[in-house]
């Protein structure tokens, strides 16, 4: 009887579900949809029952369906979800609350400003950078301070991938990677509890088990096959973040491969072979957090994100391009082919106009949740066509500034490899290349986070024996080079979108104080 892996993964808008088969080709794919709340600014929450386990147990029913297999011929299961979020559940693993997402969500800056003064030289030790919105830790003190009922029923505090994984086996456990970046100072070094650090935010028992991504947590409960049409009895990997299911899913598996995944937001991992200290640029580039040690084994990772790329290109979408939407909606072609073919029909540069993305704040390089977009260069010439070509450009030069603080810190990566659906706009990666310089690895379409779940379910069932041999059975994808002429342009322009965020930081902020 044929073995197949499952991989389900949710993102911020849609959640994508795989069934590859022995010879680790796609067998059956399915997405599903959905939307995500955002209350008040700062504020980005998803329902974890109807988005997160409703998608997913919708998306394995229909792998197996489509896939034309029984449910017992899957061998295991893996899952994987958006960044490092904050869940409470109660014993029955029911959600108290809208799950916090991840640093997106800035609803905790009065806690990260209390935390650092708390603190004060021992952040660093403590968070391993300064203190931000991508620490879960100040979530749960958020729900702490604001929330002492949802505080008091609470029996875990959760991520995704965790919440996901113990809906089906009813185990609590979370990727030592994730527990270690985004949880501490809850966890030690080690993946231990830190019970010491762990009394201001909650109690030692109330966070999840540490586990590494391919370890077996559990199996599919009689309760979980019921929803999810799985075999009770399913082996289940403890399961990790989208980010790292997809750089696995590409090929993040030595030293000196930056990965830059282009989906909602941008986030990065590049694979390094030392651990790094927090780095502050000299020049006005911004920051970099410090590393951690990686899923892959003897490796260690600096990772961050944004918060825009294809939410700036969405918003793009919802404003110009509303007619196009609606064509869209009735049959017809794609909006956001439409908005590729007029970007490329715009000279490098945009005329002129230069967008900041930061239209829902920033996380990294720049680290300040009170940043806002901008339009500059504005003139009437200007039309749709050079917003969304700027637009693209905003994110190719978020792209080059972690590029440039990898050089500062002596740390130059020599391979790129892009994914995610900013990928499927050929304009868009071949901005980034330009911008960049360097040759872009471009991945086949279905090596996403979905897949790199499956393919971790099958080195967690020993069907591939380590990270070596799973790259040697990705495909190769495709490998554009940049423009030379054009990279000098925009390498020209840099210090210009640098400088604009450097020179208005003051007046974004007073804005900010405005408003309130």
């Amino acid at each position: 009887m044929k073995q197949y892996f499952m991989g389900i993964d949710i993102g911020t808008y849609e959640s994508r579900g795989m069934l590859i088969g022995e010879d680790f080709r796609v067998t059956a794919e399915h997405t599903m949809a959905h939307g995500m709340s955002h209350p008040r600014q700062g504020w980005f929450e998803h329902d974890a029952d109807k988005v997160w386990w409703g998608d997913f147990c919708g998306i394995s029913r229909r792998l197996i369906e489509a896939g034309g297999i029984a449910p017992e011929q899957i061998s295991c299961i893996g899952a994987s979800t958006l960044g490092t979020d904050c869940l409470p559940v109660d014993e029955q693993c029911r959600p108290l609350r809208p799950a916090i997402l991840y640093g997106i969500d800035s609803r905790a800056d009065k806690e990260i400003q209390w935390l650092t003064r708390h603190y004060g030289r021992d952040v660093r030790r403590l968070f391993g950078h300064p203190i931000c919105s991508g620490d879960t830790a100040t979530k749960i003190l958020w729900i702490k301070n604001n929330e002492p009922e949802v505080y008091r029923r609470t029996y875990k505090f959760l991520t995704g991938s965790s919440f996901i994984t113990a809906k089906l086996t009813g185990r609590y456990v979370i990727d030592q990677f994730l527990a270690k970046g985004s949880f501490r100072p809850l966890y030690r070094a080690d993946g231990t509890v830190n019970e010491e650090e762990c009394g201001l935010y909650c109690r030692p028992d109330q966070i999840a088990a540490c586990a590494y991504s391919t370890d077996v947590a559990g199996s599919v409960t009689r309760e979980a096959a019921a929803q999810t049409g799985l075999a009770e009895g399913t082996p289940v990997i403890c399961g990790t973040g989208d980010s790292t299911s997809e750089a696995i899913s590409v090929g993040l598996t030595e030293p000196g491969t930056a990965f830059f995944q282009y989906g909602s937001s941008m986030f990065y991992y590049y694979c390094v072979d030392r651990m790094v200290q927090d780095y502050i640029s000299s020049g006005g580039n911004g920051s970099v957090k410090g590393g951690k040690v990686f899923t892959i084994p003897g490796t260690f990772c600096l990772g961050d994100g944004t918060n825009a790329a294809g939410t700036l290109t969405r918003w793009v979408r919802d404003t110009f391009y509303g007619e196009e939407l609606e064509m869209e909606r009735k049959g017809g072609k794609n909006a956001y082919a439409v908005m590729a073919g007029e970007a490329g029909e715009i000279q490098p540069g945009s005329e002129g106009l230069m967008i900041l993305p930061y239209i829902y704040g920033e996380r990294s390089p720049i680290q300040d949740p009170l940043a806002t977009g901008m339009m500059f260069g504005l003139k009437g010439s200007h039309t749709r066509k050079h917003i969304n070509r700027a637009a693209l450009e905003a994110v190719g030069y978020s792209t080059l500034q972690h590029l440039m603080l990898f050089r500062e810190m002596g740390l130059p990566p020599h391979t790129l490899i892009t994914a995610g659906g900013g990928t499927k706009n050929d304009v868009w990666m071949q901005i980034i290349c330009d911008m960049t310089g360097m040759p872009l690895h471009i991945p086949e379409t279905f090596q996403c986070s979905s897949y790199g779940d499956a393919m971790l379910a099958a080195l967690g069932a020993g069907c591939l024996k380590d990270f070596h041999q799973l790259k040697e059975k990705l495909p190769e994808g495709r490998i554009i080079g940049p423009d030379r002429e054009k990279h000098e342009f925009y390498q020209r322009k840099y210090p210009i979108y640098r400088d604009l965020y450097l020179n208005n930081r003051e007046l974004m902020h007073r804005m900010h104080m405005d408003k309130e």
